[in-house]
């Protein structure tokens, strides 16, 4: 009897562990659980619509509702050559619902030069707006990869208690919920751009 209940344990036990809820692991893909949305089901282009193809540049969107959590993800390929100045992003925000006053979840690539690489930055801001007064960190990355050559996933994980950004599916940052002042928790809009920073 002793042993049935010991095995009844073990599988029990070892069951509640394998269904546990932690950190992504290898054989994680989070991008293979979700379905994916056509842009005309959830964006509206924000500038530049006739920009919005494979062979011209300057453009934005904007999802058609905000969001308090969720799985968001992008597949994109970057240009190729001299993109100094050049700021590609796909993010989280809040800014025309607090202007000054925001929040922002960010994967941005900062353009580069011939023969340089592309440096991944994630940012995390609550309440700011670029004045001094941000609550959040920024991260700069070297990906394993050159994002010029093909496709990529890009994806941000934002729940009630982390921030997990990733690339093709492998966690990269985790922004932990510390405490209310610093972690959004307001709704956020999804955007994706691509503009000329380069006097900013």
């Amino acid at each position: 009897m002793a042993f049935l209940l010991y095995l009844f344990l073990f599988f029990l036990f070892n069951s509640r562990l394998n269904n546990a809820q932690g950190p992504p692991s290898p054989g994680y893909y989070p991008s293979s659980r979700v379905q994916s949305l056509k842009f005309n089901q959830g964006f509206r282009n924000l500038w530049g619509p006739q920009h919005q193809s494979l062979d011209q540049s300057g453009s934005g969107f904007k999802s058609l509702k905000n969001y308090r959590s969720g799985y968001f993800g992008t597949y994109m390929k970057l240009q190729p050559g001299y993109t100094a100045g050049i700021i590609t992003s796909f993010y989280l925000s809040n800014n025309q619902d607090y202007p000054g006053n925001h929040d922002e979840i960010d994967i941005e690539f900062l353009g580069t030069t011939p023969n340089k690489p592309y440096i991944l930055q994630t940012n995390v801001y609550i309440r700011g707006s670029g004045d001094g007064n941000i609550i959040g960190r920024e991260m700069k990355f070297h990906l394993w990869f050159d994002p010029t050559k093909d496709f990529h996933n890009y994806a941000i994980l934002w729940d009630p208690n982390e921030i997990i950004f990733f690339v093709d599916d492998i966690p990269i940052r985790r922004y932990l919920k510390k405490n209310d002042a610093t972690f959004p928790e307001r709704p956020m809009y999804v955007y994706g751009s691509i503009w000329d920073a380069s006097s900013w």
